[in-house]
């Protein structure tokens, strides 16, 4: 392609929108187009790329096995009534009505549309196992879009489902598109972690997620060094401090404890260290209809951070149905009072208690008394929870779960993630087989994504300098870019067209920049759009020879046009 006749626009400022490389980088180099805040569409050379990442995505998915269709993202809201998701997944959910007033939703995952084709095309035993997947645009109505491709309200997304006997079969295809995923983000030039995920709003028992190591991104992973432990820090299980089993229980008395409504406060007032005291949270729910449904008081070690993920999980209940509470409300129902909310003595709601608490003596908590502190608090004596579980994040240094060693902590951009769905859809929507005897069992399911688009914009961040992009060969939108000195000078153009011709025949994609542009125009953007070799056809080029760079090193070679020619195919057949 000549860049004088191509689609172009590159960017010399700073978009003011843009706050990270890759937003800035892809809209810079004019790859991407913005519509409405969180809509992004795809210029030339970033499409390019985009249908790079999907081929590499179709390749290892077509060799695992599975086959591809695709269906329409529009989806009628009975499926997700069926499954249980139509509030589940909650506002960022694009709801929609047609002209007759049906409900609709614009697909932001395909669980149910898929469990719908098998329930309809498979009875038998001998149908499986299968497995589907698609490329499709997806969307999410996300309250907050930002990041360019990385939170986004419509992106592209493969997504595969997997349709087992049983859940030996669950594990056999679940590991297969663990492995082709690694495959995958691998040819994509990425460096990714994958770690032990919670399962969100798509539900099942187990998940991966394939992180792309950078300090952009919103997933922050706990991984030791001394073990494979590895995971997001929402699903990351925590050591609880040892039980004091030889420490006696003394009795319980309210102090006056004025003005000390932090954990800081009270632990300096009283002379006692944060391990000592008990931390209150307090929250309200809401039913299906955005009613207010109970309030929920989760306590922990007055040190430890709540994980929320781990509460909603415990409460059995969507993410987006649990908000913090308004604390003189929920006093005049439960006797909490703001400040000073201890577990002694609540009632009327659902108390969360982080399975670390028992254990542990003669603790300082809230007297739910206005400037009154409870000390020598014990669990079974004093105070008992509805639910007793790990409520805790797992913090940078705390105990690894599995072997004991400081744990360490990264964060990532989720690129892809992987699911054990078991019969969650199945049961809900009556996708069953028949086996050898005529009996009736559920289809064992797993789910399996990658969002394409935001693989793209994690390869520029981990891809990328100063001065712009650095493809890797395998996405780059082309392979090469020939840039001409003197589009004028009848040498430089001869020698810069033999070279095009020369690479395009053996295959490699080229880009010739004949603009009528000043080199530090033509050099600064070759920069920026990354492409992996450049060649400069010059003032040299009367006796043959041509400077020859990649993008990823600071050297550049002087050397004759053959051998250009002959090291670019070479390093293009290599690494593309």
């Amino acid at each position: 392609m000549r860049l004088s006749k191509m689609h172009i626009k590159t960017l010399r400022e700073v978009p003011n929108e843009a706050e990270i490389p890759s937003h800035i980088l892809l809209l810079r180099t004019g790859m991407i187009r913005k519509l409405v805040s969180g809509v992004y569409g795809f210029m030339p050379m970033g499409w390019r790329s985009v249908r790079k990442i999907e081929e590499i995505i179709r390749q290892e998915m077509d060799g695992s096995g599975a086959q591809e269709i695709h269906m329409s993202a529009v989806q009628p809201a009975e499926l997700w009534q069926e499954s249980g998701r139509w509030f589940a997944y909650g506002p960022e959910l694009w709801r929609l009505k047609d002209r007759n007033g049906r409900d609709f939703c614009l697909g932001p995952t395909h669980e149910e549309i898929f469990t719908d084709i098998i329930r309809n095309d498979v009875s038998s035993y001998r149908q499986l196992p299968m497995n589907l997947y698609q490329i499709q645009t997806k969307y999410r109505d996300e309250a907050r879009p930002r990041f360019g491709l990385m939170r986004s309200r419509e992106f592209i997304m493969k997504d595969a489902y997997s349709f087992d006997r049983d859940y030996e079969g669950l594990d056999e295809s679940y590991q297969t598109m663990y492995d082709a995923y690694d495959r995958i983000f691998k040819r994509c030039g990425l460096e990714c972690r994958p770690v032990e995920a919670d399962t969100g709003a798509i539900g099942g028992s187990n998940s991966h997620e394939f992180t792309a190591i950078s300090e952009v991104g919103e997933s922050e992973i706990a991984y030791c060094e001394k073990c494979s432990m590895a995971a997001t820090t929402e699903r990351a299980e925590c050591v609880d401090a040892e039980p004091q089993t030889d420490v006696a229980e003394l009795p319980m008395e309210l102090v006056n404890t004025p003005g000390t409504k932090t954990i800081e406060e009270v632990a300096g007032f009283l002379n006692i260290d944060k391990t000592q005291t008990i931390k209150a949270l307090l929250f309200v729910t809401y039913d299906n209809d955005g009613k207010e449904n109970g309030y929920v008081a989760a306590f922990v070690r007055g040190d430890r951070d709540l994980n929320m993920i781990k509460l909603v999980n415990a409460l059995n209940i969507p993410e987006h149905s649990i908000e913090f509470a308004d604390e003189a409300k929920m006093g005049a129902v439960t006797g909490c009072v703001g400040g000073f909310t201890g577990p002694c003595g609540l009632h009327d709601c659902t108390i969360v208690v982080d399975s670390e608490l028992p254990g542990l003596k003669n603790m300082c908590a809230g007297g739910n008394k206005e400037d009154y502190h409870a000390i020598n608090v014990n669990y079974g004596r004093d105070y008992t929870g509805d639910i007793v579980t790990d409520l805790k994040v797992l913090k940078e240094g705390d105990p690894c779960p599995v072997c004991g060693a400081p744990v360490k902590h990264a964060r990532g951009i989720e690129v892809g993630q992987v699911f054990k769905l078991g019969t969650k859809y199945s049961e809900s929507m009556g996708a069953m087989y028949k086996d050898e005897n005529q009996k009736d069992h559920p289809i064992v399911m797993g789910c399996y994504g990658i969002g394409v688009t935001r693989t793209l914009a994690a390869v520029v961040e981990q891809h990328h300098d100063e001065n712009g992009i650095i493809w890797p060969m395998s996405v780059a939108p082309y392979h090469v870019i020939i840039t001409l000195v003197k589009p004028d000078d009848e040498v430089q153009a001869e020698v810069a067209e033999r070279i095009y011709t020369e690479l395009q025949k053996a295959g490699v994609e080229v880009l010739l920049d004949d603009r009528k542009e000043r080199p530090g125009v033509k050099f600064k953007d070759a920069d920026l759009l990354g492409i992996p070799v450049r060649i400069t056809v010059g003032k040299f080029a009367g006796e043959g020879k041509v400077e020859y760079k990649l993008r990823r090193d600071a050297d550049k070679q002087e050397m004759s046009v053959e051998d250009a020619i002959s090291n670019a195919i070479e390093i293009v057949n290599k690494e593309k």
